[in-house]
């Protein structure tokens, strides 16, 4: 089995490799314009990479919006070769347990329709009605974070 490693994106080597997983993923495979797939969030936001046996296979970004206390999840892509192997699911397990995410007190992301079951599985649940994104059909999802269980 292919060793995993997720790890936060520091430097211009790392971001690029999540630049081309994204460039597989949403502008080759999903026809997004390449204009609409990168945006001014991309200088400011947290990346992380996923290795999947020392090659970049997957990748995602989160922004703190509410002063800290939500976390925007997005760009969630994982290359074709690496699908259905678990390593989305060990990313966003990451992201969620992310250290410099302490205050976060809920996920948010808006999801592909065809990816809801995906994030239903990890403890999200679908709001509002389907909206367009680049074309595609999209939800707005929502995992709240457990708060600290309170003595006695």
């Amino acid at each position: 089995m292919n060793q995993t490693e997720i790890r936060r994106v520091t430097g211009d080597e790392e971001f690029a490799a999540c630049r081309a997983i994204r460039e597989a993923v949403f502008v080759r495979e999903q026809n997004v314009p390449l204009e609409l797939e990168y945006d001014e969030h991309d200088a400011t936001a947290l990346h992380l990479l996923a290795l999947a046996g020392g090659a970049p296979a997957a990748t995602l970004r989160v922004m703190l919006k509410d002063g800290g206390a939500t976390a925007k999840i997005g760009r969630v892509a994982v290359i074709r070769e690496a699908r259905g192997t678990g390593l989305g699911a060990a990313l966003m397990r990451a992201v969620e347990a992310e250290p410099s995410l302490g205050g976060v007190r809920q996920f948010v992301l808006e999801a592909q329709t065809h990816a809801l079951r995906f994030y239903e599985k990890l403890g999200y649940v679908a709001e509002g009605e389907e909206f367009p994104d680049a074309g595609i059909p999209h939800r707005f999802m929502r995992k709240a974070r457990p708060g600290p269980l309170s003595p006695g």
